[in-house]
């Protein structure tokens, strides 16, 4: 029986699952844990992407002490962040986060050479300030001798699997997160990155998921005990959460919920239009070159910081009954104004958001949270409302997926607001749509319609 480990390195933890088929379902179980954060560097936030790899591979050595050996695995992480390496393959200057602050006001110069139009009518990427484009933009203005070091530009999953395998290539589902990658051709639009004065041999081959990439270096047989192949999944993690979606019907939207809020529907094809790009809905590559035609929410990082503020002295069952008692308090805010990507206080953010559109503000923590659930829950409604009209299609279900589908109120609200039924789960969706992928590689499964099935039957009641 063939087992398949998913490593799935988020922005606040990584795991690795292993997954195998069993009587037509999917049995997972957890190996391996460990926490992912930001850390200062010159006043930038940046990745600790040492101590990424080396918990990687402790994930791996508690394989071979358990005696489980996976026949593939695969490693999804989040996407926009990138590795510049120069000819010796080292890391150039800093791996910064999206979160940092260095892409401040960039996004305005890019327009003045490249309209927000000439860019999504040939990406489909909907405009986020950290997108790479704009990180790119950055780099070349602020370290330009990076730039001229630079012999390839990886995306965070493709560097770890550099370092596993020694193979170099970009898969499909990160690049498309660039703002760089041309939708319908689904290659790298050299237009654009010559527009922009950036070099084009940085930009490495284009492989799609579910390929295998290799296997494992000499230096990580020795180091881990034992050789495995590395297939790549949907290395972008909403990319892999989506692709677990356990539904194929047409009817549903799709709500990969955790740290970001990911809301909307799989699409054959890039719906490229004024309407989507006025909505700032994206066309991310899939599965398969399925497209996520969706729209980003700033998700439950705006309670992941509240609970850091306060020292993590409250669990998150605790912030989660605070804001209920409090849903008496009615305000509402935008959650993607740009005040809540990083601040030193999200309770602060908050007030200054409430403020100054002239609304009441908190008087207690638990309004704050209120504050919080409810407005993701009216932004998911909204956002709905105008994701029906662009793709003239009437939803009768949610399907909330990840992390964030174990919360109830929240479900709850989402469930009111929209007036849909929401089906929750699998919480590991991530980590269950690469090891998805991996299955499909080897045929476990015969079709993404299958496989979806199979998620229904295995995780949900």
């Amino acid at each position: 029986m063939n087992k398949y480990l998913a490593i799935d390195i988020g922005a606040s933890s990584g795991r690795h699952l292993l997954g195998r088929v069993e009587g037509g379902q999917i049995v997972t179980e957890e190996i391996y844990r460990f926490s992912n954060e930001l850390v200062q560097r010159d006043g930038h936030l940046c990745w600790d992407l040492h101590s990424i790899f080396d918990n990687i591979l402790e994930g791996l050595c508690i394989c071979k002490a358990n005696g489980v050996i996976p026949v593939s695995v695969g490693i999804d992480t989040w996407g926009v962040d990138f590795v510049l390496l120069d000819k010796y393959n080292s890391i150039i200057g800093d791996t910064f986060s999206y979160r940092d602050s260095r892409t401040d006001g960039i996004d305005e110069e890019v327009e003045s050479i490249l309209t927000q139009w000439d860019l999504y009518q040939k990406t489909g990427i909907q405009k986020l300030p950290f997108n790479t484009i704009y990180q790119l933009a950055a780099v070349k203005k602020q370290n330009p001798l990076w730039l001229e070091k630079t012999e390839a530009l990886m995306m965070i999953p493709d560097y770890f699997n550099f370092l596993l395998t020694g193979k170099k290539c970009t898969e499909y589902t990160n690049a498309s997160t660039t703002s760089l990658l041309n939708a319908r051709d689904k290659t790298w639009d050299y237009n654009i990155i010559d527009t922009l004065g950036l070099p084009e041999r940085i930009f490495l081959p284009i492989r799609k998921p579910g390929s295998l990439l290799g296997l494992f270096q000499k230096n990580i047989i020795d180091s881990v005990g034992f050789c495995c192949e590395l297939t790549l999944p949907a290395t972008h993690d909403t990319a892999s959460a989506y692709l677990s979606v356990p539904t194929n019907r047409n009817d549903s939207v799709y709500l990969s919920s955790g740290t970001w809020s990911l809301l909307g529907v799989e699409l054959s094809e890039p719906n490229i239009t004024e309407a989507g790009m006025r909505a700032n809905y994206t066309n991310e590559g899939g599965y398969d070159y399925r497209f996520r035609y969706l729209k980003n929410y700033m998700g439950l990082w705006m309670v992941q910081s509240i609970r850091r503020e306060g020292n993590n002295q409250y669990t998150y069952a605790e912030m989660e009954a605070m804001a209920r008692n409090s849903s008496c308090f009615s305000e509402t805010v935008d959650v993607n104004d740009n005040t809540f990507i990083a601040p030193e206080s999200m309770v602060e953010a908050v007030n200054t958001v409430l403020a100054k559109n002239g609304k009441s503000l908190p008087k207690t923590l638990g309004e704050t949270l209120s504050c919080i659930y409810t407005s993701l829950a009216e932004n998911y409604a909204d956002g709905i409302r105008k994701l029906e009209n662009i793709v003239d299609t009437r939803f009768n279900q949610i399907n909330i997926v990840g992390g964030g589908s174990k919360d109830n109120y929240l479900n709850e609200l989402t469930a009111v607001k929209t007036g849909l039924k929401v089906i929750a789960g699998p919480s590991e969706a991530t980590a269950i749509g690469n090891l998805l992928a991996q299955m499909l590689a080897k045929e476990e499964f015969g079709s993404v319609e299958k496989a979806r099935d199979a998620v229904a039957g295995s995780f949900l009641v």
